[in-house]
C-alpha cells in the first residue's frame, strides 16, 4: 500500500532507487546542506558588517571550510558529495524518480537540468579543492553573460536564461510554501514536533531560496535589457542587493537565516527523503 504525505510514497518506490541511489542522494543532500549553512553564515557577517572581502557564495563556503582543522579533506568531501548529487540526479533522469508520476517526461527533464546544475557546481568545488579557486561567483556570472551577449542574439539568450532562472526561484518559493516537499518524505516514525520542525525548515529555507534565484535571474534579465554584463549579479552581490533595498539589512538578514535553515533542511532530507 502507498501512503500519502509524510510517510512518502511507499516500499515501492524507495526498492525501485536501488541502494547506489540512496547513498548518492543521501550525501548530496549533506553535501549541498553544508554549502548552504556556510553561505547563510557568511551573508550574516555581510549584513553584520563583519563580512570584510569574504564573499557570500559557493567559493567564499570553500574557503571558509578549508580554513577550519582538516579543512581540505573537508572540501574534498563537499565536492564529491556535489558529484553524488549530480549522479543520483542523472539517474532520475534516466531511470525516472521515485513517486508515481517519476517516468513523465517532464520529471525527467527537471532531473537533466538538476544534474547539469549540479555538474556545474562540483567542477567548481573540485577545482577548488585542487587549488584552483578560480574566480569568485560574481566574476563568473558576468564572464558568462558578457560572452552569452557576444553570440547572435545574445541578448535575447541571456534574457531568455535570466528568465528561466527567474521562474525557477518563483517555483521554488511556491512548491516550499504548498510544502510540496511532504509528499517526497518518509517520516511515519517521527513524532509531530519533528514533522512541523521539518515543514518549517523546508517553508522558512525554501521561501529564502527561492527569493536568491529570483533576484539572480532578475539580474541577468537586466543586464539583457541594459547590454550590460556588469548587471549580471552571482550569489554574492545578490545577497548584498537585498540589503541595500528600503528594508535594509534586515532584509538580507532574513535570507541568509532562511538559507541557513535550509542547509539544516538538506540534511533532514538526507535522513527521510524517499529516493
Amino acid at each position: 500500500m502507498t501512503v500519502r504525505g509524510f510517510e512518502g510514497t511507499g516500499v515501492q518506490t524507495a526498492s525501485r532507487g536501488g541502494g547506489l541511489r540512496k547513498v548518492t542522494a543521501r550525501c548530496g543532500l549533506l553535501a549541498r546542506g553544508v554549502l548552504y549553512v556556510l553561505i547563510g553564515m557568511l551573508a550574516l557577517r555581510v549584513a553584520s558588517g563583519d563580512g570584510g572581502g569574504e564573499e557570500a557564495d559557493r567559493q567564499g563556503a570553500l574557503q571558509e571550510l578549508v580554513e577550519k582543522p582538516f579543512g581540505d579533506v573537508l572540501v574534498w568531501a563537499v565536492g564529491l558529495g556535489l558529484v553524488c548529487m549530480m549522479l543520483w540526479r542523472l539517474s532520475e533522469a534516466v531511470f525516472g524518480a521515485a513517486g508515481p508520476d517519476g517516468d513523465k517526461a517532464a520529471k525527467r527533464l527537471a532531473s537533466a537540468g538538476r544534474t547539469v546544475f549540479y555538474a556545474v557546481v562540483a567542477f567548481s568545488a573540485l577545482s577548488f579543492a585542487t587549488g584552483g579557486g578560480g574566480h569568485s561567483g560574481d566574476e563568473q556570472s558576468r564572464d558568462v553573460t558578457a560572452r552569452a551577449l557576444d553570440l547572435p542574439a545574445g541578448r535575447w539568450l541571456v534574457g531568455a536564461a535570466g528568465l528561466g532562472i527567474a521562474v525557477a526561484g518563483v517555483v521554488v518559493g511556491v512548491q516550499a510554501a504548498r510544502r510540496s516537499f511532504r509528499r517526497h518524505l518518509a517520516m511515519g516514525g517521527v513524532p509531530r514536533w519533528g514533522r512541523r520542525a521539518v515543514d518549517f525548515l523546508g517553508v522558512s529555507g525554501g521561501l529564502a531560496r527561492g527569493a536568491v534565484f529570483a533576484a539572480a535571474g532578475g539580474f541577468v534579465v537586466y543586464a539583457a535589457v541594459r547590454y550590460d554584463p556588469a548587471q549580471a549579479k552571482g550569489v554574492d552581490d545578490t545577497l548584498r542587493a537585498f540589503a541595500a533595498t528600503a528594508a535594509g539589512p534586515r532584509l538580507l538578514v532574513a535570507v541568509a537565516v532562511g538559507l541557513m535553515l535550509f542547509g539544516v533542511f538538506s540534511a533532514a532530507m538526507a535522513r527521510w527523503r524517499e529516493v
